[in-house]
């Protein structure tokens, strides 16, 4: 027999007391928060019949994910990162906010404050020479009249070939693969990289093991992550998915979009193999000093 009392008066004011409703300190907004947090837990608990065991390992994986630091890997691999794009491109529709380059999700791996360049730079730091091949990346940030946005900010960052990131990956020099560059006159970014990697969730990690029990990969295409910002105009969170790749339409993390696919070409030369891949920026019109700027997600920051 299905016995439920989250519904009863009683358990209502149990969890008002729990999430501070009835005293004046704290903050209101966090406390409706997690009033709903705990009303939804117990229904979800009471309909699914949700066993004590059940329960207490779903506690203990949550300890082991923030020991691992990979909740925000988890919260891309159950597409909720990719939820709350599809929530805001609802919101701009509704609101009257057309064109420009499609958003997609930022991912866990940004690190704040690499080193900026004018017009062009070398993003790598010369570790897989040899055994990368070199990419050159080029484009230009357009406003939304299609004119070139000259003082433009192109912040990017990308895996090398072992589908690791500088910084979280402690074996790679400081912003090795992250730069940000200011747009020349003609809004042109450039850049000399690397190609690189696709790669997946750690095999022996919890994201991973909670992928295994939904019958999923954690196989992410190669890609290159992007911040595009400019005066006057609404910051961009974006990345482009290269082509040919395997999992460029199955990435685990639900981050390839129509409009974000980089066409990679590989040309035989003198100096020997090496890729180019071209993709233009265009930027919307901010609605005001808020529009311009990125989130205040967390992020990290390489030390000094």
């Amino acid at each position: 027999m299905t016995v439920k009392i989250a519904h009863t008066a009683e358990v209502q004011r149990f969890f008002e007391e729990a999430a501070g409703i009835g005293n004046d300190e704290g903050s209101p907004r966090l406390k409706r928060i997690v009033q709903r947090v705990l009303q939804d837990t117990a229904r979800l608990i009471e309909d699914l019949e949700v066993s004590e065991d059940e329960f207490w390992h779903a506690v203990d994986y949550l300890n082991r994910l923030g020991g691992r630091g990979e909740a925000g890997l988890l919260v891309a691999g159950l597409g909720i990162e990719h939820f709350l794009d599809l929530l805001q491109d609802a919101k701009d529709e509704q609101a009257g906010f057309t064109g420009g380059t499609p958003r997609t999700i930022e991912g866990p791996l940004y690190v704040a404050g690499a080193p900026i360049a004018h017009g062009e730079v070398r993003m790598d730091d010369g570790s897989e020479d040899g055994v990368a091949t070199v990419m050159y990346l080029q484009g230009q940030v357009f406003d939304p009249q299609g004119q070139p946005l000259a003082g433009a900010t192109v912040d990017l960052w990308h895996a090398n070939t072992r589908g690791t990131y500088s910084f979280f990956d402690q074996s790679q020099s400081a912003y090795n693969l992250r730069r940000r560059i200011v747009t020349d006159a003609e809004g042109r970014y450039r850049a000399r990289s690397i190609v690189p990697s696709g790669y997946g969730c750690d095999p022996q990690g919890p994201t991973q093991e909670c992928l295994d029990l939904l019958g999923r990969h954690g196989q992410r295409p190669a890609h290159v992550h992007f911040f595009i910002s400019a005066a006057g105009h609404r910051h961009l969170t974006t990345q482009i998915n290269l082509s040919g790749d395997k999992y460029l339409w199955d990435d685990f993390a639900y981050a390839t979009r129509d409009g974000l696919v980089g066409e990679v070409v590989f040309v035989d030369g003198p100096a020997g193999r090496h890729a180019q891949l071209k993709f233009d920026f265009q930027l919307q019109q901010a609605q005001g000093s808020a529009n311009e700027q990125r989130s205040s997600r967390p992020r990290a920051l390489q030390e000094a």
